[in-house]
């Protein structure tokens, strides 16, 4: 019989008492997790994370001494936490700072008023080493921060020693595409994409798929569609199909 696996180790960071008490409590009653302590502030959070060494650090935004993308660029790219992910918690209709958190290090986002199945499946796949970044959610922050600062206007430097079938597949991971529409769009398999995307996160010292979709917007290989017209949702306008990657002045393989 192979031996309990070890609970994922939480800490929590939120200026709200109550908020605090509610994720712990979730998260004391769930037989593979476990918090590790909880933060009043960024700068609280990152002391936890340096001497508890969490598996994920539930992360607010906006919260007095250091907010939250700087105490996550803290954790993110500390040698004493190189194994530590955090997961945002955001209001996201309020918050402008979802992508500068992603650029950041954060691994994704979890909206504030999540269900509790939702946070404990949420904390699960980061501590896994996966991006909390679903299709619908990638479009989202797409449209609404992807155009904040102007891309490099060529794919070049940062992309050195990617191939032609790997910029494909980043591009639309970088469009919001999950691993089965990619594997359907360029006609492959999904052990074939997931290969792919295991060779982009390398290549590009990337640490999960949410640091792909900055990777492609930074580098321009990505540009922000028109935004759609109100009440139309995400993504490309209906009726518009999505170009084909691989059109920015070079051809596919």
């Amino acid at each position: 019989m192979s031996a309990p696996s070890e609970p994922i180790r939480v800490l929590i960071a939120d200026d709200q008492a109550l908020v605090r008490a509610g994720f712990r409590l979730l998260i004391d009653v769930t037989p593979d997790l476990v918090a590790v302590g909880e933060a009043a502030d960024g700068t609280e959070a990152v002391a936890l994370a340096r001497r508890e060494q969490p598996d994920v650090v539930l992360m607010d935004i906006r919260m007095p001494e250091l907010d939250g993308i700087q105490a996550t660029r803290l954790i993110t790219g500390s040698p004493a936490t190189p194994d530590t992910r955090v997961l945002i918690l955001t209001t996201f209709d309020l918050d402008e700072y979802v992508f500068a958190a992603l650029r950041a290090g954060a691994s994704g986002f979890l909206l504030k008023d999540v269900m509790p199945a939702d946070l404990v499946a949420a904390v699960r796949i980061v501590a896994a080493g996966e991006a909390l970044l679903a299709p619908t959610v990638t479009r989202r922050l797409i449209t609404h921060f992807a155009g904040q600062g102007e891309p490099a206007s060529e794919p070049a430097g940062s992309l050195t020693g990617v191939t032609d079938r790997e910029r494909d597949v980043l591009e639309l991971v970088g469009r919001g595409l999950s691993n089965g529409e990619i594997a359907e769009h360029l006609r492959l398999s999904l052990a074939t994409v997931k290969t792919y995307i295991g060779r982009l996160l390398a290549k590009l010292q990337a640490r999960d798929r949410a640091q792909l979709v900055i990777v492609a917007y930074e580098t321009g290989l990505v540009r922000p569609l028109p935004a759609p017209a109100p009440g139309l949702g995400q993504g490309p306008a209906p009726g518009r199909p999505l170009e084909p990657p691989g059109q920015s002045g070079r051809r596919s393989r």
